[in-house]
């Protein structure tokens, strides 16, 4: 006896268990197919839920279901596959009321969702650390819940992952896929194709052409000369092109995991990748769409590319004008509405469906709608920030998760593989080659070339949705995509290491002579980068630039670089600012931060020239782009703002990624750096030159590198004609010169500045001895009224007797102990703080020379002379 059944379609599982009966026939029934479907849908709408029992003594149903069998035998006559299955109640009662949850939709669906995105989420906190890419996590997560390992239990594959919930789960998996590549279309600027150079177009074109004509010809020579599946032969050539292409978003994924994205080899990477890529896509939707439309018998090719091209320029000259008004109407600085990001979700679901219904993939519209969105804040980056999260770690694991189901590498013929895997190598030498040839003829070192080819031939989501692709098409069959998914998932997960083997982005940012203030020329320029996160570092660190007394014997040359977090965005960018123009995408962004130094500049002409910078880069990375610049531009100090900013009001506000930043800084930067804290009184005092009032400068000089760098620096300062410079030497009672070779430079220097300031009234110098650092601090406390600025030196000996007792207390390590001491939030101390470390990132051979065998680093205190209290630590 039949039990009531729904009509669907084939599981992507196979065949369903619950499946009675099949039907199929290549004649033609005689009876409309709309007939048919409609007798079928009306015997299901009498027949009710699972709950409705069917009498067999009642004539009435023994002629329904002889009504249900001939509806679904004339149906099977139009080559369609017929499954019954049992109907899924959607929501449970609860187990307290002998419901079970997993015979209900909505608890599988759920249950499904958790497992993926827990299985994804676990893998990716162990392999990240070690160097693998988060899709290589993703998709190993898939193949977890699919045959290989899960599926290999049927009962719990039954209960989990039953075939009927899979069109549910499917429906998730893509609605997943429709918005992550809508956010692929968002981070892209297409701006970069323009920006590209003669290298990466000549590369970009290189590894896409290569690979694909070495891999078609391979392919032909295999159908010719290899006994091989029927099936599998007419497919090669697809599975040659579809090896050769190229996907930006992977490559940018793969570098920001592993932290290249703003390396010299990752913008190169960036920049071919986007040729390569939209070689790629034309070529690859050019195939496809012929493809699909070949299969049907009325051929409409051209109504399909016409109404596609309809559907873009509506969205270039409709959709995106729209998202330029909503952006224009957002003040700056302010979120944008909810209502327009309403707006623009209805976009993405609506070009999804117009692309469906015109013949091409519902994928293609959201792209397309992606890249027509304005990049960055505030409206492209409110979308990444509210769909990134969601879409990436809960709703795409499920697609890898279905993805999985689809693959069983048990089923697999032999021949089929060694077929298939020499296709993947032969492509994967034929992109290596085609990178690395060009790469090598531009003088680029073997290993830097080595590496991009590797990092080119990375695959990522949107391969996968293309052998998905072609596999309903039919380009290729089952067993070839789940070699070819396997052959991907191997090849990415080994290209990761290898190419942090290969690979240091910090060798490039190494310096091999010595830029400090200490060695530089007395009469040679000052080069100084300035780096700004926000407007309100602006006027402390021109007040600190003007303390530096540029001359026109030893002029300044300052490096402005604005610093902002890339929103929205997959590619960094580093803009160099000219004179009369501004050609940067966020000009109104850093508009006041460049007039303000171009106002100090005019101000100071023939001693001061600014050159100005903008770079958006994530946080992770944005040390690359400021060591990058300051070993280009030979500066000789770094200035960066500290992570906390005081504001006149006396409250805080803190950015801990900026803290991260100004950390890799202190690793990473080729020269001596400084971290300034400003506390509010320093941006707000007047021009020294303009001030009536002489600035006074207070040296504390325990000693080491890190000290004679801070009273070089000090030094420089002297010779300004409004400020006044204090040297404070704090001994230890009774001490002698533990070390020699630093003694003997740390009184050379301080004869250096008293044998050469001897008729120079505004320099003093004088020594307090102390026993301990309770007597250390009373010292810095009674300075703290008598100077607006005070330097001391970053870290010195851990077993200094004068810093005893301060030591076990270093709430911010990155400012040295006395540093910690004044602009930690439990003193009561106002003061401005600069925190100078010596350049501490040689080259191993210079590090290996005596001459520069010595301890790294320094701090500058700036403390205005009412205000400051600093208070000794007892234990």
């Amino acid at each position: 006896m039949l039990e009531p059944c729904r009509w669907s379609q084939r599981s992507p599982l196979g065949t369903p268990k619950a499946c009675k009966r099949r039907y199929n026939s290549s004649e033609k029934s005689q009876i409309p197919l709309k007939q048919i479907k409609s007798r079928l849908a009306g015997y299901l709408m009498r027949s009710g839920s699972d709950d409705t029992e069917i009498q067999s003594s009642s004539n009435d149903v023994v002629n329904e279901r002889e009504a249900m069998a001939t509806a679904m035998h004339q149906l099977g006559q139009y080559n369609r596959s017929v499954a019954c299955q049992p109907y899924r109640k959607i929501i449970s009662r609860g187990i307290w009321v002998g419901d079970n949850p997993f015979t209900f939709a909505t608890p599988v669906l759920l249950s499904q969702l958790s497992l993926s995105a827990f299985v994804t989420g676990t893998l990716q906190f162990i392999l990240t650390p070690l160097g693998e890419t988060a899709f290589v996590s993703q998709m190993i997560g898939g193949l977890l819940t699919g045959p290989l390992f899960l599926g290999r239990n049927r009962k719990l594959e039954a209960r989990i992952f039953p075939e009927d919930s899979f069109y549910v789960y499917e429906t998730f998996a893509f609605f997943g896929c429709l918005f992550f590549l809508f956010l692929v279309g968002v981070k892209m600027d297409l701006s970069m194709v323009k920006k590209s150079g003669k290298k990466a177009l000549v590369i970009g074109l290189s590894s896409f052409f290569v690979p694909l004509i070495v891999n078609t010809s391979i392919s032909f020579i295999l159908m010719e000369t290899v006994t091989m599946d029927p099936i599998l032969r007419p497919s090669l050539p697809f599975v040659a092109a579809f090896q050769s292409v190229c996907s930006f978003h992977v490559i940018a994924d793969l570098l920001t995991d592993l932290k290249l994205l703003n390396s010299e080899l990752g913008h190169l990477a960036m920049s071919s990748s986007m040729i390569s890529g939209m070689c790629s896509w034309v070529s690859m939707g050019i195939i496809l769409t012929v493809q699909q439309n070949l299969t049907s018998e009325h051929h409409p090719t051209l109504w399909v590319c016409l109404s596609l091209f309809a559907m873009v320029i509506t969205i270039i000259y409709i959709l995106r004008p729209l998202m330029f008004w909503m952006v224009r109407k957002t003040a700056e600085g302010k979120a944008i509405k909810e209502f327009y990001i309403f707006i623009v979700f209805l976009m993405v679901l609506v070009c999804s469906f117009f692309g469906d219904v015109l013949g091409q993939h519902f994928l293609f519209g959201p792209v397309v709608l992606g890249l027509a969105v304005p990049g960055g804040p505030p409206l492209g980056a409110a979308l990444v920030d509210k769909l990134d999260s969601f879409v990436s770690c809960i709703l795409l694991p499920s697609y890898f998760a279905a993805s999985g189901a689809q693959i069983d590498l048990f089923s697999v013929e032999r021949r089929n593989f060694g077929v298939l895997q020499l296709m993947v190598f032969s492509s994967f030498m034929g992109k290596l080659m085609g990178t690395m040839v060009p790469s090598l003829y531009c003088r680029m070192p073997f290993r830097d070339a080595l590496s991009l080819g590797l990092i080119l031939n990375a695959k990522g989501l949107v391969d996968l949705l293309l052998l998905k692709r072609a596999m309903q098409l039919k380009l290729i069959d089952q067993q070839s995509y789940c070699i070819l998914v396997v052959s991907m998932v191997l090849v990415t997960g080994t290209i990761s290491p290898l190419v942090k083997i290969l690979y240091n982005p910090s060798m490039r940012s190494t310096a091999y002579t010595r830029r400090t203030i200490l060695h530089a020329k007395p009469d040679a320029e000052l080069r100084i980068l300035v780096c700004i996160y926000r407007q309100d570092n602006v006027p402390s660190i021109i007040n600190l630039l003007e303390a530096s007394n540029p001359t026109r014997e030893s002029p300044l040359l300052i490096y402005v670089l604005h610093l902002i977090e890339l929103l929205g965005r997959a590619s960094p960018v580093l803009v160099a600012h000219q004179k009369d123009r501004m050609r940067s995408s966020h000009p109104n962004r850093s508009e006041h931060i460049i007039n303000a130094f171009r106002l100090y500049e005019r101000q100071n002409k023939e001693t001061v020239s600014v050159y100005p910078y903008t770079a958006v880069s994530p946080y992770g990375t944005m040390h690359s782009d400021i060591s990058g610049l300051a070993l280009d531009k030979n500066a000789t100090l770094v200035i960066v703002p500290f992570h906390k900013q005081w504001t006149m009001g006396g409250t805080i506000e803190s950015i801990n990624a900026i803290r991260n930043v100004n950390r890799n800084i202190l690793n990473k930067a080729p020269c001596s750096i400084g971290i300034l804290v400003d506390r509010g009184t320093f941006s707000g005092s007047l021009s020294i030159s303009l001030s009536k009032s002489l600035y006074s400068v207070g040296v504390i000089f325990l000693g080491g590198s890190d000290d004679r760098e801070a009273l070089a620096y000090a030094m420089r300062m002297s010779k300004h004609p409004n400020v006044n410079l204090t040297a404070i030497r704090i001994l230890e009672h009774g001490q002698k010169n533990r070390m020699m070779t630093e003694g003997n430079l740390d009184n050379e220097m301080i004869k250096e500045l008293r044998m050469g300031n001897m008729e120079n009234e505004r320099v003093e110098y004088r020594e307090e001895k102390v026993r301990n650092g309770i007597g250390t601090a009373r010292v810095i406390r009674s300075l703290e009224n008598s100077y607006d600025l005070i330097l001391v030196g970053r870290r010195h000996a851990t077993d200094s007797p004068l810093l005893r007792g301060l030591k076990d207390w270093n709430e911010f390590p990155e400012l040295g102990y006395i540093g910690d001491m004044v602009a930690s939030t439990d003193s009561d101390c106002e003061a401005s703080i600069l925190v100078v470390q010596q350049q501490a990132y040689l080259a191993e051979a210079l590090l290996d020379s005596p001459k520069y065998h010595e301890p790294d680093y320094c701090a500058v205190v700036l403390v205005p002379r009412h205000v400051a209290k600093v208070r000794p630590i007892s234990r």
